[in-house]
């Protein structure tokens, strides 16, 4: 370990070159520091490559740059936060480093595969780095065209897109966590995982990609669309439509790598906001079964036993799609006719689903006609299903605990909102009130919701340093998932551990993974 304390800072040697950190509270923090060279020119659209070392020491008080994405209001962005292609940077809060390596807890955003940095501020890793004794890691990845677009289908002998580069590029991270994270007092072979929304979608994705096995330990997925992973035909399809969008034929594609990043993202925007609003349920970029890099759909890999033997932490929020109606979202469908079309939709991929079969699922929710039971449909097929899918099969073979979010403070319940999409991020990392304007607290209940936070966090951090999610205190024993009891904690004022509470609607969704090819 190469470490050297100057005044109020920490010099740490890392791959590529010295960084120095600065104290936040009781830890300290390293930003911006490079994983991957920036991805531009002829490197736009390709796997990430090793960054260029640098003399030296840098330093990493401020946090790189974002990926390029759009200015959507799903996502709620720090201001002052620059924005650049070479964006491939990862941050570390971590107590001083002592000789006695510590568990090692990765965050993985969100921001349905087009928006988000983890530079926001509710994902600041100081309280959790603090409270639990953890070195605590962040990166960037690329979202939207620039990550997730697949143009293969368009390469040729002189010019190759590879697929996935968003995912490349978390697989590439993960890689820095490996080589580095020693450096910072962390010990590489107890790393666990964690993200939320298209963050966890992206973990259950990695745990069936054969490059990312032994990359982590441990896994925590926070409301993962695990389904939402599509085949090579359908991507070229929408790649084939970015295409149109710019005015690009596909003789002259090499135009996509000198066309200015904004010009690119304006047509990424466009395409994320068309897709859903002709196939609800769908999303423009995702992850795409390669059949090389991504082998299987993953909830199919789960299914068939090829998840990474690793215990595993899933869940979702209780009214996972309220959010989306309040934002005006397209990204999910919140209307009965868009919901139905939804089905539809599913129907139509999956032709060998027996008609049988979805008339069950209407039949499990006979007020969808109304806002309530839209929601409730929506959420299911792309959140709480999903979850349940993944959590049934790995449970077969690894540890696995469910739970599902249900805490929501009065302001959130009498907006509606409830435990919508992401209202358990604050909770997680400890940071209430990083938003300009939070309502939260704006009825009461900090009280309750700051002892909330306090039970996830132990649980959490006893996860990643024991592999078991005990809370450490008098709060409810959590016992694992198996597909006899089906044990779901359900977070909320006080913890309850309930068998099986989604009995009627799993029985109804049934075992077929029901999502678009």
């Amino acid at each position: 370990m190469d470490v050297e304390k100057s005044g109020d800072t920490l010099v740490v040697r890392a791959r590529g070159g010295d960084v120095r950190g600065y104290p936040e509270g009781d830890v300290y923090a390293w930003k911006g520091i490079p994983f991957a060279a920036a991805p531009v020119g002829d490197l736009r659209f390709r796997a990430p490559a090793p960054p260029a070392p640098w003399d030296g020491v840098r330093d990493c008080v401020d946090f790189g740059p974002m990926a390029p994405q759009g200015h959507g209001t799903a996502v709620p962005i720090d201001a002052g936060l620059e924005m650049d292609e070479d964006c491939l940077s990862v941050n570390v809060w971590a107590p001083r480093p002592d000789g006695i390596p510590r568990p090692v807890m990765v965050w993985i955003h969100g921001g349905a595969y087009c928006l988000g940095t983890a530079a926001q501020g509710i994902y600041n890793g100081r309280i959790l780095s603090t409270l639990g004794d953890v070195v605590l890691v962040s990166f960037n990845y690329r979202v939207g065209a620039l990550g997730f677009l697949d143009l293969s289908s368009f390469s040729t002998a002189e010019r190759v897109f590879e697929t996935n580069c968003g995912l490349r590029d978390q697989v590439a991270a993960l890689e820095w966590v490996r080589e580095n994270i020693a450096s910072f007092g962390g010990d590489p072979d107890e790393v666990t995982v964690f993200g939320e929304s298209s963050g966890a979608g992206s973990i259950t994705t990695l745990m069936t990609c054969p490059s990312a096995d032994g990359l982590f330990h441990r896994a925590i997925a926070q409301s993962p669309p695990a389904t939402s992973v599509y085949g090579s035909e359908r991507a070229a399809t929408v790649a084939k439509q970015f295409l149109d969008i710019l005015d690009v034929e596909p003789a002259r594609i090499d135009t996509l790598l000198r066309l200015p990043y904004r010009t690119v993202i304006e047509a990424s925007d466009t395409l994320v906001n068309e897709v859903p609003t002709k196939i609800p349920g769908t999303l423009a970029m995702a992850p795409v079964v390669d059949r090389d890099f991504l082998p299987r759909y993953p909830v199919a890999a789960f299914q068939k036993g090829y998840s990474h033997r690793i215990p595993l932490i899933i869940g979702s929020n209780k009214d996972e799609s309220s959010i989306f109606k309040f934002m005006k979202s397209p990204l999910l469908p919140v209307t009965s006719d868009s919901v139905q079309e939804m089905l539809r939709a599913i129907a139509t991929d999956h032709p060998e689903l027996p008609a049988a079969r979805l008339a069950d699922i209407l039949s499990a929710y006979p007020d969808r006609g109304k806002p309530k039971g839209a929601l409730a449909m929506s959420r299911d097929a792309a959140f709480r299903m999903p979850a349940l899918w993944v959590a049934d099969a790995h449970s077969r073979h690894s540890p696995t605990w469910m739970y599902r979010f249900d805490q929501a403070t009065p302001m959130l319940k009498a907006a509606r909102i409830g435990a919508g999409h992401a209202t358990e991020l604050p909770y997680v990392f400890g940071n209430f009130d990083t938003l300009n304007i939070d309502p939260t607290f704006w009825l009461g209940g900090r009280k309750t919701a700051l002892e909330v936070s306090g039970r996830i966090q132990r649980r959490w951090l006893a996860f990643a340093r024991h592999g078991v999610p005990a809370a450490l205190d008098a709060s409810k024993h959590w016992a694992p998932y198996d597909e006899e009891d089906r044990a779901t904690l359900l977070i909320d004022g006080a913890d309850t551990l309930v068998k099986d509470p989604d009995h009627e609607m799993r029985v109804a969704w049934g075992n077929d993974v029901m999502g678009f090819n």
